[in-house]
């Protein structure tokens, strides 16, 4: 189904933009894993409207509910439900649109598809869809922070045109979260929120690049041959609004470098083998090999902008949309925890998926 999504640790999230509220079913987290709201709340903060002048001001709290799965603080193995109500829709924001087409976004393929669509905000194709994805990943963050130590953490890495100069082996939460961009670059922040800031004024929006880096992930994880797990973080990271583009390692910039100068070479390690460099981004044929996952999302300008432009109606007759409501003249900040929880949902669904294959020691241990 579409909005299902994992083997073992499976997430399935429901509701519409301007519906009576969104969230999320977790089905396959291990029972008696310490888990309560505030958990839930810290990641969802982080991804809810009106956080600065950079973003949507839709006034939402965006509070988190645990409706199962969870009894005396401790998870019990069954699915977990969590609701965040929708407490500031204004359907009748969006009634300019019941017969009109945005350029770019969703509206003409949903009718496409199904025959009907919920132009309130855009219904499903919403990215307030995304708060099931970053509860479900605050609940696998708080999973793997518990049993491998493994720490995910994105930031916003270019604006338009500005690059921010991070790097990735140094950066912590702190930095990300010490401007309202989440650049942990204070000089490219600063020209990231004016730019911004400009392209609203102006009607307009910008897209940029997302960067994750994936920490203390053991070897072994991934499933050959469609089951890599490069394979399943693309996929994870596609589904989100407004991605456009996916790389990990050194991505098409590898493209420009011999073998020689590209391969990761090994030496031993005191936990066995380890690389001395990290082309391949912490994933060789498809399983981690130990190293940091580094990878990269790319994210359209956001597709709904006040500036007057050429479009149709469902009839199919030629007009011009100048768009209402509340959006953000760039998806980036809040990107950024979308980001991380779709990659932890994806590890924590190999780290399960490879209990299953760890039921017998290595050959070379056995008697």
């Amino acid at each position: 189904m579409s909005s299902q999504f994992g083997t073992v640790f499976r997430l399935s999230t429901f509701g519409e933009s301007h519906g009576g509220g969104v969230g999320v079913v977790v089905d396959g987290c291990p029972p008696r894993l310490a888990l309560d709201a505030a958990d839930i709340q810290r990641d969802l903060d982080r991804r809810r409207p009106g956080q600065s002048r950079l973003v949507t001001q839709r006034d939402e709290a965006d509070r988190a509910e645990i409706l199962s799965g969870v009894f005396e603080g401790r998870t019990l193995g069954t699915p977990i439900a969590i609701l965040v109500r929708n407490t500031d829709a204004r359907s009748g924001a969006y009634e300019h649109l019941r017969r009109v087409y945005r350029p770019s976004h969703a509206d003409f393929t949903y009718d496409a598809k199904y025959g009907i669509r919920n132009w309130a905000g855009g219904g499903r194709a919403s990215a307030r869809e995304t708060i099931g994805r970053v509860a479900a990943g605050a609940v696998a963050r708080r999973l793997l922070s518990e049993v491998a130590g493994i720490e995910v953490l994105a930031w916003v890495s270019s604006v338009h045109e500005i690059e921010a100069d991070v790097d990735p082996d140094a950066v912590d939460l702190a930095a990300v979260e010490a401007h309202p961009t989440r650049c942990p670059d204070p000089d490219a922040a600063a020209r990231m929120a004016a730019a911004i800031e400009e392209a609203r004024a102006a009607g307009d929006s910008l897209g940029g690049v997302v960067t994750c880096v994936c920490r203390r992930v053991p070897a072994g994880l991934g499933e050959p041959v469609f089951d890599k797990i490069d394979a399943d973080l693309a996929r994870a990271q596609l589904s989100l609004p407004a991605a456009k583009g996916f790389e990990i390692g050194s991505g098409f910039g590898g493209t420009r470098l011999t073998g020689r100068a590209h391969n990761d070479p090994f030496v031993p390690g005191p936990d066995g083998p380890r690389v001395t460099a990290n082309r391949s981004g912490g994933v060789q044929g498809g399983i981690t090999n130990g190293a940091d996952i580094v990878f990269r999302v790319a994210f359209k300008p956001t597709a709904t902008i006040a500036a007057e432009q050429d479009t149709v109606t469902v009839d199919n007759e030629a007009t011009t949309l100048a768009a209402r409501g509340r959006h953000d003249p760039c998806v980036l900040p809040r990107a950024v925890p979308m980001v991380e929880a779709m990659a932890l949902v994806v590890l924590a669904d190999h780290w399960l998926r490879q209990r299953a294959v760890d039921v017998l020691p290595p050959v070379a241990d056995r008697p």
